[in-house]
C-alpha cells in the first residue's frame, strides 16, 4: 500500500522551503483551507487560486492547490458562498481541496520566484537585489527580494527582449520595453511581480536592464528621464516590462519539484504545474497609425 504524507506534512515541508518569517509584514501566507490530517496524493501548483484553477484541481482529483498569490490579503469577516471568494472556498472544502499560500516569503527563497525567473532568461553569478540579511547572516545568504546576474554573452537590448519573451509564457501584454534596442546588455536585475519600488536598488546594483512587471507611467518615465540625463540614450538601467502572471509562472516547476524530492521519505504524492493562463488580460488591440 502506497503511503502518502499529511497535509500537516506538506505544510512543514513547504514551510521549510519558504519559512514564512520571510514573508514581508503585510502578506497573507500559509495555510487556507485544509484539513492537517488528511492524506495529500495529489498538489496542483498555480499563480492564482481563482475559479478556472479550483475547477482543474476537481477535474484532477487534486488534495492541495498550492498557489502564489493569496485568495484573502486583507482580513474578512466571511466566506458566505454569495461572494465569488466565498464561494471558491466553499468548493474547496466540499471537494476535499486544502490551499496553501507562498507568496512574498517565496518570492525571496532560495530557488523561489526570482531565481526561477532568473534562471529562465538565463542569468549566472547572480545574488538576491535586496538581500534579507544585510549583515551577511549565513543561512540567509542567498534569501532575498530580485536577483541581479549577468548574461554569460552580453547582446543588444532587443535580442534580450525576444529572449525574454520566449521564456516566458504568451500573454496579450506581451514584452514592453523602454530603451535603445540597439544598445548592449549585461548585467541584469529581476524581479517576479510588481516591481517598480525597487528603482533605486537596480540603479545601486549597476544593472543594464531590468526585468519585472506592472511597471507604472510615472516611475518608469523618471527612471529613463534620470537614465538618459546622466549617461545619454544608451544609458541604462533600460526596461523590460512583462506580464505580472508570465513573471512568476517558472517558479511553479519549482515549487514542485522541490516538494516531491524533499517528501521522499514521508510519502508519495503526484503534482502538477496547471498551464491555465490566469492572466486577466484576455486581448490587445494596437493603436490604430495616423498620417
Amino acid at each position: 500500500m502506497t503511503a502518502h504524507p499529511t497535509l500537516a506534512d506538506v505544510v512543514r515541508t513547504l514551510e521549510a522551503l519558504y519559512p514564512p518569517s520571510t514573508a514581508e509584514g503585510w502578506d497573507a501566507v500559509g495555510l487556507v483551507t485544509g484539513d492537517p490530517a488528511q492524506p495529500v496524493r495529489k498538489v496542483l501548483f498555480a499563480v492564482d487560486p481563482v475559479a478556472t484553477v479550483a475547477d482543474e484541481a476537481i477535474e484532477w482529483g487534486a488534495d492541495l492547490i498550492v498557489t502564489h498569490h493569496p485568495l484573502f490579503l486583507r482580513p474578512v469577516h466571511s466566506i458566505a458562498a454569495t461572494t465569488f471568494k466565498g464561494s471558491l472556498v466553499h468548493r474547496l472544502v466540499r471537494a476535499g481541496i486544502g490551499l496553501y499560500v507562498a507568496h512574498t516569503n517565496a518570492d525571496a527563497a532560495p530557488r523561489g520566484v526570482a531565481d526561477a525567473l532568473a534562471d529562465a532568461i538565463g542569468l549566472v553569478d547572480r545574488s538576491p537585489l535586496v538581500p534579507s540579511a544585510p549583515d551577511g547572516a549565513a543561512h540567509l545568504a542567498d534569501t532575498g527580494i530580485g536577483r541581479v546576474g549577468r548574461l554569460e554573452d552580453p547582446t543588444t537590448l532587443r535580442a534580450f527582449a525576444e529572449r525574454v519573451a520566449a521564456a516566458l509564457p504568451a500573454t496579450e501584454q506581451g514584452v514592453r520595453v523602454a530603451g535603445d534596442l540597439e544598445a548592449t546588455v549585461s548585467t541584469v536585475a529581476v524581479v517576479g511581480g510588481s516591481g517598480d519600488s525597487l528603482f533605486d536598488a537596480v540603479r545601486s546594483a549597476g544593472a543594464d536592464v531590468y526585468v519585472t512587471a506592472d511597471l507604472r507611467h510615472h516611475p518608469a518615465s523618471e527612471l529613463r528621464e534620470r537614465a538618459e540625463f546622466e549617461g545619454g540614450t544608451a544609458g541604462g538601467p533600460f526596461l523590460v516590462d512583462v506580464a505580472h502572471f508570465a513573471s512568476e509562472w517558472p517558479w511553479l516547476h519549482y515549487a514542485a519539484a522541490d516538494l516531491t524530492g524533499r517528501l521522499a521519505d514521508t510519502g508519495t504524492v503526484d503534482t502538477r504545474v496547471s498551464v491555465r493562463r490566469t492572466d486577466p488580460w484576455t486581448a490587445r488591440i494596437g493603436s490604430a497609425h495616423r498620417a
